[in-house]
């Protein structure tokens, strides 16, 4: 495939891990190709998972934007779980491949890594298999290849407390007790919050209200587009309309409507991003 083919048209496709190793770790991948991008700015907000992104030929420019370079090597960029909007800015053609790994996932992949703020320039995969992976577009063979690359890396990491942690918050997050979990695991809040900012980079209270935003997102967009704020408040246990309100503005910068207004779903998943006109 040549890159600067002018039979490549726009692709941006989510897609699933098929083996059972991978998938207990990864949420989803995604391909984005612009071969005639020029500017792409994009807001994608907070989420739980963290992500790794593969750009074929791209630099990071002294502005913070991905830049295109076709006599560059790719460049891998890791951004952890986060309570921000990120800002994105991409110059020039775009060929990436992203992996999203479920929370803690990532960790089964590579070790010795801070996992709490956005770095540059990673080295989780190697110039060969890189090459390989962008030699193709066809879902089918990428999703083989990416599963192969994560395969040769697995590393079983094991944290019993902050497993249990996470599990309780998507299980039941509408009830979720920081002090609940933490007498019943037979340690300190303080300790509990101190060992999951040294893994995630933020407070178990945080990451909570993290998963229970993204909870109504996928709700609104892919369970029942239909439903309104009032039921999503109530489903999702916030104390009323105004608590609602302002968890969409603390995470957003928006009011509901205008969250919904001004997004775009790309794929089958919860990529929701605000696109720059």
């Amino acid at each position: 495939m040549t890159y600067s083919s002018p039979h490549i048209k726009n692709i941006f496709k989510t897609f699933k891990p098929k083996d059972p190793l991978v998938r207990k770790y990864v949420d989803y991948y995604y391909l984005e190709v612009k071969p005639n991008n020029v500017v792409n700015e994009f807001k994608c907000f907070p989420h739980y998972n963290n992500t790794i992104s593969l750009y074929r030929t791209h630099y990071r420019s002294v502005d913070g934007a991905t830049t295109y370079d076709p006599k560059r090597e790719p460049l891998q960029i890791f951004t952890p779980v986060r309570d921000k909007i990120l800002h994105v800015k991409q110059i020039g053609k775009i060929h990436r491949i992203v992996i999203v790994f479920h929370p803690l996932g990532i960790q089964n992949f590579i070790t010795k890594m801070d996992f709490t703020k956005k770095i540059f320039g990673i080295n989780f995969l190697n110039k060969k298999e890189l090459n390989i992976l962008f030699s193709t577009v066809n879902i089918d063979e990428l999703t083989t290849l990416l599963n192969d690359c994560l395969n040769r890396r697995y590393k079983s990491f094991e944290q019993p407390i902050l497993e249990k942690t996470i599990q309780e918050i998507f299980e039941d997050s509408n009830h979720f007790s920081v002090t609940a979990l933490s007498d019943d695991l037979g340690v300190s809040r303080q300790y509990l919050n101190r060992l999951f900012k040294q893994m995630m980079g933020i407070s178990v209270k945080t990451f909570h209200k993290i998963v229970v935003f993204r909870k109504t997102i996928h709700h609104k967009l892919l369970d029942n587009p239909k439903a309104n704020f009032t039921e999503l408040a109530h489903q999702y246990n916030f104390s009323d309309q105004s608590h609602f309100n302002k968890t969409y503005r603390k995470f957003t910068q928006n009011t509901p409507h205008s969250f919904y207004e001004e997004g775009t779903l790309l794929g089958s998943e919860d990529t929701f991003w605000h696109l720059s006109s």
